[in-house]
């Protein structure tokens, strides 16, 4: 006897007889996360976002189609950052609404070494008209005439500029030839006219609150000693580079990171109280950590230097020492000042600004191929975007120079427009919250003598 025919309910809607399979594709891709560990403990979060994503669309939807493209596009939402980061919004393409919270009546001048670094003044002059955009800035760009306009038409920056001129916005001021990256410190005696000493002349004056360059460092450092002259107290200016931490609102800041090969422990206490104020007065850290960089957390540990200057900076009232600092603990956030001598401040900032592209590499690599690495990676591909920028170098744009009298900021030498615009950050930042009005209480006050 033959059986029934099964009966079949046409009535339902079309995207409730597709559900297992969604479910199913769900569940293998759940299972494909667990078990490609090296990548889920980074993006465990964003597993889970793009789990609920495809769950709601599934019930909101009747068509497969309508499936895959609100599942896409809600996943996509949803893995978004959902914090507010001051920098990371700068870094966007869409700077529209931050254009209308720039207020005219609080711009600050600074001066702009237009001619410094690999890629001037092109490139320069395009993060200056970006930043011009995004931050509450003046700028006085410093450099030969002739080669800006030409940098300005090459890359299509003409319109830009001539509004920002037009809006007084920005200056464009003349200088001489200027001091190539492979010319001696000392060429800045020299070339009186050269655009970096222009610039510094212009914070000398009054007429710009900080000044930048990515050019010639130790020029820079060599323009600013005479141009500026140090502070009071201090024997050598050091270099301050933030770093990223595991807290991306709580950078580190370490120095030297170059200005100085050849330290004595007075200048490792010096840094200390400059890295104190820096880190207070900008970084809003209310009792900063400062760490002495070491082989060890013993006091008993480390050379000559380190031993002497731990014993200057423990026995210091007026900031926090939370002891020796090793190499694996700079980016931990256990510290909020690291200071070192400068070879090896400049060695840890160099091998940070590698560990970015080769990180990106390993997860690339771990990534299996075929169609469940490419749906893997679609998941993936904001949160690498977003680790990438926490550990770019060009993110963060700049180092100060602290310990002279004036607010410098010394950009990478290849630097390119995001850099400047993120250098630029750093150097309204210094100057919005009065960090030499504090130095100048600091040495009025004799604080700065041993």
């Amino acid at each position: 006897m033959p059986l029934p025919p099964k009966h079949t309910d046409n009535s339902a809607p079309f995207g409730s007889r597709i559900k297992p399979n969604r479910s199913r594709a769900i569940r293998r891709l759940v299972i494909w996360y667990r078990r490609n560990a090296a990548v889920t403990t980074i993006v465990d979060t964003a597993a889970n976002s793009a789990s609920a994503a495809g769950s709601v669309a599934g019930n909101v939807v009747s068509g497969a189609g309508s499936v895959v493209t609100s599942a896409g596009s809600m996943a996509g939402n949803m893995l978004q950052p959902l914090v507010f980061d001051p920098l990371r919004r700068l870094q966007t393409g869409d700077t529209s609404s931050e254009r209308s919270l720039v207020d005219d009546s609080e711009r600050l001048w600074i001066a702009v070494d237009g001619m410094g670094g690999d890629n001037a003044p092109g490139q320069i002059l395009d993060g200056c008209l970006q930043a011009l955009q995004r931050l509450p800035i003046r700028i006085k760009f410093v450099g030969e005439l002739p080669k800006v306009q030409q940098a300005a038409k090459d890359f299509g920056l003409n319109e830009l500029l001539t509004e920002a001129l037009a809006l007084g916005q920005i200056e464009l001021i003349a200088s001489g030839p200027s001091v190539e990256m492979n010319e001696e410190a000392t060429a800045v005696r020299k070339k009186r006219n050269a655009s970096i000493n222009v610039a510094m002349d212009l914070v000398k004056k009054g007429e710009a609150l900080a000044v930048y360059s990515a050019g010639n460092s130790g020029a820079l450092m060599a323009a600013a000693i005479f141009r500026l002259g140090r502070l009071k107290g201090i024997d050598r200016p050091a270099i301050g580079a933030l770093f990223p931490t595991k807290d991306p609102g709580q950078p580190v800041l370490v120095l030297d990171v170059g200005a100085n090969m050849d330290c004595k422990p007075t200048y490792l206490h010096q840094f200390a109280l400059l890295g104190n104020i820096y880190s207070r007065d900008v970084l809003q850290t209310k009792e900063p950590r400062i760490g002495l960089l070491n082989i060890g957390e013993e006091s008993c540990k480390g050379n000559e230097l380190a031993l002497q200057s731990y014993e200057l900076l423990s026995n210091e009232a007026r900031f926090k020492f939370s002891g020796n600092c090793e190499g694996r603990d700079v980016l931990s956030g256990e510290f909020d000042v690291v200071v070192c001598d400068g070879f090896t401040g400049n060695v840890l900032l160099k091998f940070l600004e590698s560990v970015g592209s080769v990180l990106l590499d390993v997860l690339r690599a771990e990534l299996p191929r075929g169609r469940r690495g490419k749906v893997g990676s679609a998941f993936l591909r904001s949160n690498l975007k977003r680790i990438k920028k926490r550990l770019d170098h060009a993110e963060h744009g700049g180092a100060l120079l602290l310990g002279v009298n004036g607010i410098c900021v010394i950009g990478h030498g290849s630097s390119k427009a995001l850099s400047v615009v993120s250098a630029l950050r750093l150097a309204h930042s210094a100057a919005n919250h009065g960090v030499m009005d504090d130095l100048a209480q600091l040495q009025n006050s004799s604080a700065l003598s041993v």
